[in-house]
């Protein structure tokens, strides 16, 4: 049994300040073929995340401390949409269709989201980066 509680967050949080990417991941699927990808992902303010999609998966991020901006995109690379994620406000997640550009900012340190999506992994291709 994993219980998702202070203690485990302020650990993947306390890694991802270690990181040189300001991000960690705390997975909870068993290997990268698990057709279910569930995961904590603590992200620190100054990360970096490329505007990307994902062409065969929709992805939820259930915002569990912190503030977040998850931005869309359209194929110019114009912003579509914005939302601040604080579950302080009342503003808990977001469903991400698949195919859909986006990007997100860390607003607050300690921010740690709880993503799934469907598994395998993928890495992402150039075609799923926009440059």
């Amino acid at each position: 049994m994993k219980i998702i509680n202070e203690t485990l967050l302020d650990e993947v949080t306390r890694q991802a300040k270690e990181s040189s990417r300001l991000r960690m991941n705390y997975n909870f699927h068993n290997s990268l073929d698990a057709k279910a990808q569930r995961l904590l992902n603590a992200l620190e303010p100054g990360t970096l995340l490329p505007i990307h999609r994902h062409p065969h998966t929709a992805e939820t991020y259930l915002l569990l401390r912190g503030k977040i901006r998850v931005i869309y995109y359209n194929d110019q690379k114009e912003v579509t949409e914005s939302v601040i994620l604080d579950p302080r406000c009342g503003m808990y997640g977001i469903h991400i269709p698949s195919n859909q550009w986006h990007t997100l900012e860390v607003l607050e340190g300690g921010s740690v989201i709880f993503e799934v999506k469907d598994g395998p992994y993928t890495p992402l291709g150039e075609q799923d980066i926009l440059f």
